[in-house]
């Protein structure tokens, strides 16, 4: 009987071997989904949930008004496309300060990229900051935090940092003990026994190979015993640094050169906040990367405008600021992104009071791939959010990048993750180095494109103005 047994069994297992072989060359390479889609371990802004909550409170009346706007919203996108793109119109007050940059030789640029996940590490950041310092000029990385999660992955500049600081994050604090600075996060030294320390190297990449004119960035406080211990260049040789800090926001040049290392010891300084140094040269293009993982774009309301008034002022004036949202705002069950627009309105009307002579710049939603059944597809939620988008983009006089249709549009992130070399990472959401590089350019052509537009339109101008002051004489 055991015997019978045993063949039985083999004879199963032989015929299912066999059945398998049959079929594998029709089944898919893919059974199960290689990204998760749950997205309960995700870090979200705090204010992105309370907004989603108040979307989840929507009554049954008005959840089929919105089923109807989005159905037709979907079908004029389908017939129509997004709108045409007029940046040149809205970016006037850059591209004023770019033309006089690139005529006189003189004077500086400031840009601040405001991102999520998809700049983190420098990423698209540090491509788009060298085009423009290679064409425009500038050297320095421009203003890098205290402590940052990105650390580690940063190559435009190599950071460390001691574990004792405490750091708040306008992404899950919405009352920090001190105001946030320019970049969001507000630090403090918390350890009297053990030593405070945060140290800067300068990379090799072009552009960024010293830290340029070192400055650090503080708050205000009633402590006169603080000082800094600085060391440069690795050298053993201790300078001492006292800390002033009389004002809301100071500022502190931390050597009269431009160094290869710095490393700054805070000593008796738990009573101050602390928010990043400053390099940068005395002429070009300056690109700060404000980076913030699980960032909506609606913490940046939280941004203190006479604090960044400040900022603003210390910093020489941010020019440009863009805003490149979206990748924590896709996958949550509601394809109207209404909530989203209006929410994004109140925060660039914000921030115009914060930066007062800065134009901006909405980069949208890359391509974001999910499986929907055996086949990886464009996401559901990814058209309807660059929609909105495009629409608070032109509410706010913004320009505006369409990042997903620059990729190619439909299925453009699973061929970027299946082509070779790949230009995206297997969670079908983020690029690699080398597609970074390539959304850097997109950005940089964009922007150049619109540029050259502006520059025909003000020299056309500018022959009509002369015959019409002709024709008057």
């Amino acid at each position: 009987m055991n015997k019978s047994y045993f063949i039985q069994s083999f004879l199963i297992i032989l015929l299912a071997t066999l059945i398998f072989l049959g079929l594998k060359e029709v089944l898919p390479k893919r059974i199960f989904s290689e990204v998760s889609t749950n997205n309960a371990n995700m870090v979200i802004d705090s204010l992105l949930l309370e907004a989603l909550r108040e979307e989840e409170n929507l009554t049954s009346v008005q959840e089929q008004e919105t089923d109807t706007v989005v159905a037709e919203i979907e079908t004029k996108q389908e017939t129509e496309g997004f709108k045409e793109n007029h940046s040149h119109e809205y970016l006037t007050r850059f591209f004023e300060k770019l033309t006089a940059l690139e005529a006189d030789k003189k004077g500086k640029i400031r840009i601040g990229y405001f991102g999520d996940s998809m700049t983190d590490g420098d990423y698209i950041v540090q491509d788009l900051r060298r085009f423009f310092q290679d064409e425009f000029g500038g050297k320095g990385v421009g203003f890098v935090s205290i402590t940052s999660e990105s650390a580690a992955s940063r190559g435009s500049i190599k950071h460390s940092y001691s574990d004792n600081w405490k750091a708040q994050s306008y992404v899950n604090v919405k009352t920090p003990t001190r105001p946030f600075g320019v970049n969001g996060h507000v630090f403090f030294v918390t350890d009297s026994l053990n030593s405070t320390w945060v140290e800067y190297k300068a990379s090799y990449q072009k552009n960024v190979s010293e830290i340029y004119n070192p400055t650090l960035f503080y708050g205000k406080s009633d402590n006169h015993n603080a000082y800094l211990e600085l060391f440069y260049n690795g050298d053993t040789t201790r300078v001492i640094k006292p800390l002033k800090a009389e004002k809301t926001l100071n500022t502190l040049r931390l050597s009269d050169q431009n160094l290869k290392s710095l490393k700054i010891n805070f000593v008796h300084a738990d009573s101050i906040a602390f928010y990043g140094i400053n390099s940068g040269d005395n002429f070009g293009v300056y690109v700060d990367n404000f980076s913030s993982r699980g960032n909506s774009g609606l913490p940046l309301s939280l941004l203190n405008p006479s604090f960044m008034n400040e900022f603003d002022k210390e910093l020489g004036g941010y020019d440009l600021i863009i805003l490149h949202y979206g990748t924590n705002v896709l996958n949550y069950g509601n394809l109207n992104y209404s909530w989203y627009e209006k929410a994004m309105t109140r925060v660039i009307n914000h921030l115009r009071i914060c930066f007062p002579n800065a134009s901006f710049l909405i980069v949208s939603t890359a391509d974001k791939s999910t499986k929907y059944g055996m086949e990886m597809k464009t996401d559901s939620a990814v058209v309807p959010l660059v929609s909105a988008q495009q629409r608070y983009a032109e509410k706010t006089r913004s320009g505006f990048v369409n990042l997903y249709l620059l990729m190619g549009g439909e299925g453009s992130m699973v061929k970027w993750v299946e082509e070779e070399p790949a230009l995206g990472n297997k969670d079908y959401t983020h690029f690699n180095t080398k597609g970074s590089q390539k959304i850097a350019q997109f950005i940089f052509d964009e922007l150049k494109k619109e540029y050259e537009l502006f520059k025909q339109n003000k020299s056309v101008k500018t022959v009509m103005n002369s015959e019409n002051t002709n024709n008057d004489q």
